[in-house]
């Protein structure tokens, strides 16, 4: 296991709505201060919050598969497509932009914290399909509930989403002082995300490499392996996403 960690003050920072919503960026644009700038089709992660309301006005996407996933409170669309929709805790939004699309937004709180995700297929053949929107609450996320661990699905087998990208991703939900095994594969990378609390991982060899709340993390392996989280005193919650390393189209230059 090799990791690589990114506390907050090397992701990036953004607002919006006049400083009513602020974001913490994983990965971002250039000029936003994250060391980190994508992650094979993993192009764009932050993390939103409001403490009341926010409103992100209209403008428009191309191409991408663009997801928000609702933490806490509501999060209301609206798109060129003549959708309206809002989806709460849990749920997510999901714009296939395609040959283009506008879309705005509106973060209701108290306390409203979302992820904007965006993820890279391939341009040039997206460019050829009619955008789409679509919505899902969370009950519709197969959810696997063992002593101690609670595993949310939200990309990947038995989700009702289906990408072009190749992406998996998981809400992770550990008591403290429990312990949930996870696999490393080969030729992908684990971007990770603590939302609460701290603990460490440990590989096939014993090694173990710790972390804090809010802190950023990318996992490889040379080999395929199964890692074990350890929660530490406190309740964890994690957000893994796994993406190949190398995809067999071109990504675009996300200069800095």
């Amino acid at each position: 296991m090799r990791m690589r960690l990114y506390t907050p003050s090397m992701q990036g920072k953004g607002a919006f709505d006049g400083g009513k919503i602020t974001e913490q960026k994983p990965i971002g644009f250039p000029g936003e201060g994250a060391v980190i700038n994508r992650v094979g089709p993993l192009f764009y992660w932050a993390w939103a919050h409001t403490p009341q309301e926010g409103y992100i006005p209209l403008h428009p996407h191309y191409g991408f598969e663009i997801m928000t996933y609702v933490l806490k409170g509501s999060a209301e669309h609206g798109d060129s497509l003549g959708t309206r929709s809002i989806v709460g805790e849990g749920g997510v939004q999901l714009i296939k932009a395609g040959s283009g699309v506008s879309h705005e937004e509106r973060f209701l709180g108290p306390d409203m914290e979302a992820f904007q995700i965006w993820f890279e297929p391939d341009l040039q053949q997206e460019a050829k399909k009619n955008p789409a929107y679509e919505q899902h609450d969370h009950a519709e996320f197969p959810v696997k509930i063992q002593e101690g661990s609670r595993v949310k699905q939200l990309l990947g087998e038995g989700s009702p989403i289906q990408l072009t990208a190749e992406a998996q991703m998981w809400d992770v939900e550990l008591q403290p002082q429990h312990q949930f095994h996870h696999p490393l594969i080969k030729g992908k990378t684990l971007a990770v995300l603590a939302v609460s609390g701290e603990g460490s991982w440990e590989d096939h060899a014993e090694h173990k490499e710790g972390f804090h709340e809010r802190d950023f993390m990318l996992l490889n392996s040379d080999q395929d392996e199964t890692l074990t989280l350890h929660a530490g005193d406190k309740a964890l919650r994690l957000f893994l996403i796994e993406v190949p390393e190398r995809v067999n189209y071109g990504l675009i230059p996300k200069k800095y």
